[in-house]
This record gives C-alpha cells, structure tokens and sequence, in this order.
C-alpha cells in the first residue's frame, strides 16, 4: 500500500476520534490522476471509520468502477467524490463525515458568524467566506444528485449537507480532514454562543484584517500531526 492509502485512512480515523463520523457513516477520497481516486469502500466486516485500514482504500474511476476484492463494496454516494472532482480541478480531496454539531447548528437556523478571530483563524475564515448549504436531506447516491451539491458547493471549500452532514474540499488529504474539523469546531462555538441567549458584535474589519493566513504548512500539516499525535497515544495510529 502507498503512503497516500495510509493518510486517506489516517483521516478517516482521525474524523472518526473528532466525534465527526458516527458508526460506519462517511468516507474520504483524494485525486490520483483525471480519471481516478483513491477512495474509503466498505468491506464484508466493516467497522466504521475509527478503524479504518490501508486495506479499505481502493482505486476507483469516476465511474464508480474498480477492482475490489475480498468482498470490498464502493460507498453509496461515491458521486460526491466523483461529480466534485469533475467539477473542481483544484480540489485534490474530499471529505464526506457526518458530524452531529454541524447538522444541528444547521437544523436550528443558528448563524455561522464570524464573531472571534485568533481562537481559530481557518474556521474564522470560514465563517467570512461564508459556508453554503445543500437544501435537500437524501442520500447522494446518482449522478445528478451528485452534480447538485457540487453546485452548491461552487468555489467553497466547504458545504452543509442539511439534515445529513458535511462535505468539505482540500488541495491535499490533511487541509480537508482540517476544514471539517474547522467546521464542527465553528458549527459548536455558534451553537453554544446562541443558547447562551448571546449576540457577539461580528469581528471587526481591523481585526479581520490582522489575521493572517498562516500557510498549509501550520494549518494543515502542523495540526494534522497534532491529531495524529492523539491517534497514536489512544493506541489508534496506523
């Protein structure tokens, strides 16, 4: 197996620890050439993301063709994967999870607002740029469904799939594990600051302005060690 199956599960585990996939729910995927994609399936005794291996990555077309064996089944709604990577040459991941605090925060109409700077400055930024919204709780499992929330997903980097989960997009594996992180972590603070019956003053302009974006090398794969670090010390590391 290639470094690129072992960071695909890597992720799968570390969204799986974060509290952002429930069960056997959600997978994760990164652009291999125009054609194919290395993608979480499901085998015969599948446990769920927190204990995804190297084994449960496969090549896959953006067909949804590929050479599983062993009883390997390709996910449902792989046209997620598939219809986004047609759509969008600069994404080279995606990241399909089902975290809790996002649906709800979504469900109850609470507003993602860019109401606090360096606490967090990728999910700051999320919040400014605006986070897009797929309307319709289905399971994405056609083409056409596939192609509707990479149209709502437009040039965003992240989407709400409401009433189901998130989808969010990288220019490698680590920067899209991150930006869902990113947007639980949004979704959580919003959601706690409203049922504190609070309305923070939205940050302002000056103080957007001094934040910096720090590069993929701290925002990505600085954190992204982090939360591998926390793999290996709950005996969860690849």
């Amino acid at each position: 197996m290639s470094d690129l199956h072992t960071t695909v599960a890597t992720a799968c585990r570390i969204l799986a620890k974060q509290g952002l996939a429930a069960d056997v729910l959600g997978h994760v995927s990164v652009r291999l050439d125009a054609d194919r994609i290395l993608l979480r399936c499901r085998g015969p005794e599948d446990r769920g993301l927190l204990f995804t291996v190297s084994d449960d990555i496969h090549v896959v077309d953006l067909d949804g063709r590929g050479d599983l064996d062993g009883g390997y089944t390709i996910p449902n709604e792989f046209h997620i994967h598939t219809e986004l990577f047609r759509a969008r040459p600069d994404v080279q991941a995606v990241v399909h999870a089902h975290p809790r605090d996002v649906m709800i925060a979504d469900l109850a109409g609470v507003a993602l607002r860019q109401v606090f700077g360096a606490y967090n400055i990728p999910a700051s930024r999320l919040a400014n740029e605006g986070v897009p919204v797929y309307p319709r709780s289905v399971l994405v499992r056609t083409p056409e469904l596939g192609r509707a929330v990479a149209a709502a997903i437009g040039d965003s980097g992240a989407c709400i799939l409401r009433g189901h989960g998130i989808v969010t997009t990288g220019e490698s594996v680590e920067q899209a594990t991150l930006r869902a992180l990113d947007l639980a972590e949004l979704s959580r603070i919003s959601t706690e600051v409203a049922l504190l019956g609070a309305r923070p003053q939205a940050l302002p302009d000056d103080d957007r302005q001094e934040l910096p974006d720090l590069g993929p090398s701290f925002n990505d794969l600085s954190r992204w060690r982090h939360y591998v670090g926390r793999l290996e010390v709950s005996g969860l590391s690849l």
